[in-house]
């Protein structure tokens, strides 16, 4: 991991939806900041054991994420 970056857990509840996910915005569902992490640094994710994954954004991708949050507002 390079030590700029930014990681973002994540836990699944058995059907496949995000019942928890870090640095989430106010007024953000789990599920919505998931998507659009997805969308914009889906590249960035790795899934892991026990329901859990895990973003690891450099500082450009969260730049773009940040935009693109921008942008919705």
């Amino acid at each position: 991991m390079a030590p700029d970056e930014t990681m973002i857990h994540v836990r699944f509840a058995p059907d496949g939806t995000v019942t928890e996910i870090g640095a989430r915005p106010a007024g953000l569902a789990a599920q919505d900041w998931f998507n659009l992490l997805s969308a914009v640094a889906g590249q960035y994710f790795a899934a892991l054991s026990g329901g859990r994954g895990l973003f690891r954004l450099p500082p450009a991708a969260l730049g773009a994420v940040q935009a693109k949050l921008d942008e919705a507002a």
